[in-house]
């Protein structure tokens, strides 16, 4: 994929662990300078200087999805530095995987998922919409996830935010269609990264033997669709949910 992206500047949130920073070494990569922004302060810069040292360009700006001053303060930080191609919006919560029943949830855990996942998304994409409508064929890839097509249980917050990207993302590519503006998703499944470490055993048996192709998935199996959706290989292609997770879920 090297000089599928060259020349382009990609944001990427929470981009200092898991799927986020293997999504902005994948875009480095291939050639984009990479603008990495996550709320963990400490993390973002170590992954941001080990990239740097790998001979990547890149840019980091901390943000917390649940403030609005926070992404507005990012977002003109992110402006000195010109247009920007893409965003990558895979910033989210997953709390409570293989936990609470819809009866037990509470109205603050609710609310805080809804918060993130779904508003932050939204307040992120409309900073960052001036900017891509400075470049043509500029992409937004939203992260959903396979949650929200099997309904998996013990787990409605986070697969209802979920839900909610995927017709977000549907709204979005007609309303920013006549900008030039791709905006499509992605579904991947339950993948083995820091923040899923502290799923139960068995829901990570589930996907690994529900699998048309049966195994673990990592960040890597993941990058090569966000590249393409990011890339001139998808300057026709918007509105779309590209679910994967192997074959867990056909879409």
């Amino acid at each position: 994929m090297n000089g599928l992206l060259t020349g382009k500047r990609i944001v990427v949130t929470g981009a200092a662990r898991g799927l986020g920073r293997s999504f902005a070494a994948a875009v480095a990569e291939a050639g984009a300078t990479v603008v990495m922004c996550d709320i963990l302060a400490d993390a973002l810069s170590d992954s941001a200087a080990s990239l740097r040292e790998q001979g990547a360009q890149v840019e980091s700006h901390t943000i917390d999805l649940a403030d609005p001053a926070s992404i507005s303060a990012a977002f003109n930080a992110i402006a000195e530095g010109g247009a920007i191609d893409g965003l990558v919006n895979n910033a989210a919560l997953a709390t409570g995987v293989g936990g609470k029943t819809m009866m037990e949830y509470d109205i603050d855990l609710w609310d805080r998922v809804m918060q993130v996942n779904v508003r932050g998304t939204w307040l992120v994409s409309q900073a960052a919409v001036p900017l891509l409508a400075q470049t043509p064929h500029a992409k937004i890839v939203n992260v959903a996830s396979d949650t929200a097509l099997w309904g998996a249980p013990r787990l409605m917050a986070y697969v209802a935010s979920k839900g909610a990207i995927i017709s977000m993302t549907r709204s979005m590519a007609r309303e920013l269609g006549p900008q030039g503006i791709c905006v499509n998703a992605i579904a991947p499944g339950l993948t083995r990264v820091e923040a899923t470490e502290y799923v139960p055993a068995e829901r990570h048996q589930l996907y690994e033997q529900g699998r048309a192709l049966a195994g673990a998935q990592h960040p890597d199996d993941v990058n090569g669709t966000v590249l393409y959706l990011l890339s001139p290989l998808a300057n026709f292609v918007t509105g779309q949910l590209l679910p994967v997770n192997g074959g867990f879920v056909f879409n």
